[in-house]
């Protein structure tokens, strides 16, 4: 399927294998290790680096997401409804109040909890 995306080799010095410079690639992505740690058995890390670099400019990544999203909606595998939960949200240490006395107006900081009764304090 994804092999038409690709851009074909020109004339020249043959390559490495398409399917396993991208293999590379999304091992690469997938674990996060750098470029010169790649395994051997997705050929030389610069010749991954450099086709990766190469289509992400000429944004052959774009082009087949859009093209394999397209073919999945036709044939009705996508479900496109979104659903978020923002019921965690966190802040930096430094958003929050820092506790010390003499504070404004004299009070110390208090942690604030819910309560079944707005009116009771």
């Amino acid at each position: 399927m994804l092999a038409p995306l690709i851009p074909q080799a020109a004339t020249g010095r043959p390559r490495v294998s398409d399917r396993q410079v991208i293999n590379g690639m999304v091992y690469k992505i997938r674990t996060g290790i750098s470029w010169r740690d790649l395994p051997e058995r997705y050929g030389p890390w610069q010749t991954v680096y450099t086709r990766f670099r190469r289509y992400a400019i000429d944004g052959v990544f774009t082009r087949a997401l859009q093209q394999i999203q397209a073919r999945a909606d036709a044939a009705g595998d996508i479900d496109w409804l979104v659903q978020i939960d923002s019921t965690i949200v966190r802040a930096h240490q430094h958003a929050a109040a820092t506790g010390r006395k003499g504070g404004i107006s004299g009070r110390t900081n208090r942690t604030i909890t819910p309560s079944a009764d707005p009116g009771a304090d």
